[in-house]
C-alpha cells in the first residue's frame, strides 16, 4: 500500500489498526491532512521565532 521510505505510512497503519470499517484512503487522507496541518504549523512557529530574533 505504501513505499517504504513513507513517513505517512506508520501513523496510517496504526489508525487503521484502531478502527474497524475506515476505508485506507480516508485513513491515509486524514494523516496527510493532519501531517500537512502540523508542518504549516511548525512553519508559522519558525518564522516567528525567527522574526523575534532578528528585533
Amino acid at each position: 500500500m505504501s513505499e517504504p521510505d513513507d513517513p505517512l505510512a506508520p501513523w496510517t497503519d496504526r489508525l487503521l489498526r484502531l478502527g474497524d470499517g475506515v476505508p485506507p484512503e480516508a485513513a491515509r487522507s486524514f494523516v496527510h491532512d493532519l501531517y500537512a496541518q502540523a508542518q504549516t504549523d511548525i512553519d508559522k512557529e519558525r518564522a516567528e521565532a525567527e522574526f523575534e530574533r532578528e528585533e
